[in-house]
């Protein structure tokens, strides 16, 4: 193990928990600060991780924990929207045989989970806090706190999402941008016969889908062109997502009734986001939806964020000299992965945007074989 290291975190979310982790576990002093006060403890409805991210979580020493409050499954369902079944497609197990090929969780429990993880892990948590990056020198970073406090570290790792104001603070000018369409999302109970993700590429929307997220309940989402937010009241978020799912058959009448309460509804744009050439600047390095972010269309979002933790965490632990080079090498070996996701993810979406019947159970398969490998 190289000597102890001191290591600001930005961000609490799955890359920032998991580095966090696993940079604790070798040894180094870490802070992790979060701008939310809840740490996100609450937010979202559910999540698809497929093998790759179990993966990452069982090196955590979290998976037998996400195993009892997910629900796993092995096969996807293509469904006509009367729902009618029209394919079953078994899913590559990503993270090796000897873990499922999918786990849906409700979002809020997964990020209890690692939360909780990190506290154990002994790293210093502050809520509510943001940073400002005063300086950097060739020893490190110095940082003033939201709190007004001010320290100097050897590192400062970015995981302040999509909008990271770190990126933006170190000079990476790359901005996300929007693919054209949004997401409609809610949690609600499972039907019985709801097994697997069953997902329709047609009707009214451009895509629909659910995913059981525990033995009681799951998670809809519908996928339209997307609309100016300003013009959709939050009031409306419940009538607008009924309207939407109340076209297709099978399960959805199910799920549809219970589309009812507005602020239990989500509404979000789909992004992508690439940053090329580094993923740091000196001594700041960037993880997860700091540097890349791609549409939901291939589960992969969670996945990659908390491979770059892993990946970032190895190449930290496994040299005494943290310098160009070295975070370099760590791009090198993340881009090669995550570009082929991010260009699958928003192609796959462009296809139904555009109304064209593209091979998307092949992009699939071969995006999937590609992540079965070690990150």
């Amino acid at each position: 193990m190289n000597h102890p290291r001191t290591v600001l975190v930005v961000g609490g979310g799955a890359a920032g928990n998991a580095v966090t982790i696993l940079l604790r576990r070798a040894g180094h002093t870490v802070d992790l600060i979060e701008a939310k006060d809840d740490w996100n403890a609450t937010a979202g409805s559910g999540i698809t991780l497929q093998g790759n991210a179990l993966r990452v979580l069982r090196e955590l020493g979290v998976w037998e924990q996400v195993e009892a409050s997910g629900f796993g499954f092995g096969s996807i369902g293509i469904v006509a929207p009367d729902g009618t079944v029209q394919h079953v497609q078994d899913d590559l197990r990503t993270g090796g045989d000897e873990l499922p090929s999918t786990v849906g969780m409700q979002r809020p429990r997964l990020q209890r989970i690692l939360s909780e993880a990190v506290r154990a892990s002994g790293a210093s948590v502050r809520l509510g806090t943001t940073a400002e990056i005063l300086g950097q020198d060739a020893d490190g970073v110095s940082v003033r706190l939201s709190d007004g406090s001010e320290a100097h570290y050897d590192l400062v790792i970015a995981a302040d999402g999509l909008g990271s104001a770190t990126r933006a603070a170190i000079g990476v000018t790359v901005k996300p941008e929007p693919t054209g369409m949004a997401i409609w999302r809610v949690a609600a109970p499972r039907p019985a016969g709801v097994t697997r993700a069953d997902i329709v590429y047609d009707g009214p929307a451009h895509i629909a889908g659910y995913c059981p997220t525990s033995d009681t309940t799951l998670y809809a989402f519908v996928v339209e062109a997307n609309r100016d937010r300003a013009a959709l009241p939050r009031e409306t978020y419940a009538d607008e997502m009924r309207r939407l799912a109340s076209a297709y058959g099978g399960r959805w009448p199910e799920i549809t009734e219970h589309i009812t309460d507005p602020a239990k509804v989500n509404y979000t744009w789909f992004d992508r986001l690439l940053v090329e050439g580094s993923w740091h600047r000196a001594r700041v390095v960037l993880v997860g939806d700091a540097a890349h972010c791609c549409p939901p269309t291939l589960a992969q979002g969670a996945a990659l964020s908390l491979e770059d933790a892993w990946v970032l965490a190895q190449t930290l632990t496994g040299s005494d000299t943290w310098d160009d080079s070295l975070f370099q090498a760590y791009y090198e070996r993340r881009i090669a992965r995550v570009r082929p996701v991010v260009e699958a993810s928003v192609q796959i979406g462009q296809w139904q945007l555009d109304g064209v019947r593209g091979d998307v159970p092949g992009l699939m398969a071969r995006t999937m074989t590609m992540l079965r490998e070690l990150p």
